[in-house]
């Protein structure tokens, strides 16, 4: 259930990410879900390689990080296509 989990939390997080970053983003809201799904997958290999747990279900943990990915994700998203 894993990359199932990473793909719905991904999606979620994504909402959440847009929610508490609000502003315009290149690519508009269906870009900003892609980058949740993402972030929600680097966030869960991310958390996995420094042994802090991944996304294992739907719990409160596992969706912290997905979210903080998502987060990270829109931030770096942000800062590449402002350059451009």
């Amino acid at each position: 259930m894993g990359i199932l989990s990473w793909i719905v939390f991904g999606l979620l997080a994504g909402l959440i990410a847009k929610l508490l970053m609000p502003g315009r983003d290149p690519g508009g809201f269906f870009v900003t879900i892609l980058i949740g799904i993402a972030g929600a997958l680097v966030g869960g290999f991310i958390a996995r390689a420094l042994g802090m747990g991944d996304i294992s279900g739907f719990n409160l943990g596992s969706f912290l990080i997905a979210v903080a990915g998502a987060v990270i994700l829109l931030i770096g998203y942000r800062m590449i296509k402002s350059r451009g």
